[in-house]
């Protein structure tokens, strides 16, 4: 026995959202968000490292975990986590349509 095109569908994140499961979806995005607004406000910059701009934040990430602070450490993993999860759902996203395109 084969599986179930709904099957398929809702294992490979293809399945349609219902309203609940889209605004969770939305309100977990915007605790991430708020998350990395919250971090950016308290992290200790190192004196040498003064960021400006999102460029000169990626640059000087890697110094922030010279104080060994919880909330710097954090930083450096939401800065370099973000990037990663929109390239995985990007990725996920182009999968579907180029799926949905040959067909």
């Amino acid at each position: 026995m084969g599986r179930s095109s709904n099957n398929a569908k809702k294992y490979h994140g293809l399945a349609d959202l219902g309203v609940s499961r889209y605004f969770a979806l939305y309100l977990a995005q915007m605790g991430w968000i708020l998350l990395g607004l919250y971090l950016l406000r308290n992290a200790y910059w190192p004196s040498t490292c003064t960021p400006q701009g999102i460029v000169q934040i990626y640059a000087c990430s890697f110094r922030l975990p010279e104080h060994r602070n919880f909330i710097e450490a954090a930083l450096l993993t939401w800065l370099w986590m973000t990037p990663i999860l929109v390239l995985l759902d990007v990725s996920r996203r182009y999968r579907a349509w180029a799926e949905r395109r040959t067909k």
